[in-house]
């Protein structure tokens, strides 16, 4: 996919910014725990994620890696907040927050084409914009599958699928034991459990 098949977001139409991936790279890690993300040039800072984003967190890597170690698919790997490059004229960097790779993970960093699912659970302080632009560079990412999950009394999860020049939504589930399709082989996951600890 080109960068040219994926239009910017209607809420983020203003210059690139003057921030590059290579300086991304270069940021030393926040003492208290927050992320930087670079959307479009532009450094976004997130507080540092809540005990129920990192138990969410921690359960959906848990029951996909195991959903896939069930079916058999040794060659993929899941690994939560990773750094994604997404090298391009959009000067953006994200960190989702479970991503499942097509190799074995090594370093801190990884290449677009390395990610086949990409999981980010939304935060109430995430504005429409930002999550907006997200989508968007996972499009010009190429990552096939991407998931959001968002709210703690009632998680709800919502599967995407890359088809046609972009992103259909082919699951959503609210709560409760669900098969999520919108992946390389059906995961399914327990919505009920993802606040256990």
């Amino acid at each position: 996919m080109s960068i040219q098949e994926v239009e910017m977001p209607a809420a983020l139409q203003h210059p690139i910014g003057p921030h590059t991936v290579e300086e991304w790279l270069t940021l030393p890690a926040a003492e208290d725990g927050s992320r930087t993300e670079l959307i479009f040039g532009h450094f976004y800072v997130s507080p540092s994620p809540s005990a129920e984003h990192q138990i969410a967190m921690a359960n959906l890597w848990l029951m996909t890696r195991e959903a896939l170690r069930a079916a058999g698919c040794r060659d993929l790997h899941v690994v939560p907040g990773v750094h994604l490059k997404i090298p391009s004229a959009w000067r953006t960097a994200l960190i989702p927050d479970v991503v499942v790779l097509d190799r074995p993970p090594a370093g801190t960093s990884f290449p677009p084409d390395a990610v086949v699912i990409a999981i980010e659970i939304w935060s109430p302080g995430n504005r429409r914009a930002e999550r907006e632009a997200k989508m968007r560079a996972f499009a010009v990412a190429g990552v096939p599958f991407v998931w959001t999950v968002e709210g703690w009394d009632e998680p709800e999860l919502t599967a995407h699928r890359w088809e046609q020049g972009r992103y259909v939504e082919e699951n959503t589930a609210r709560g409760g034991r669900t098969t999520i399709t919108a992946a390389p082989i059906p995961i399914t996951v327990d919505l009920d459990s993802l606040l256990d600890s």
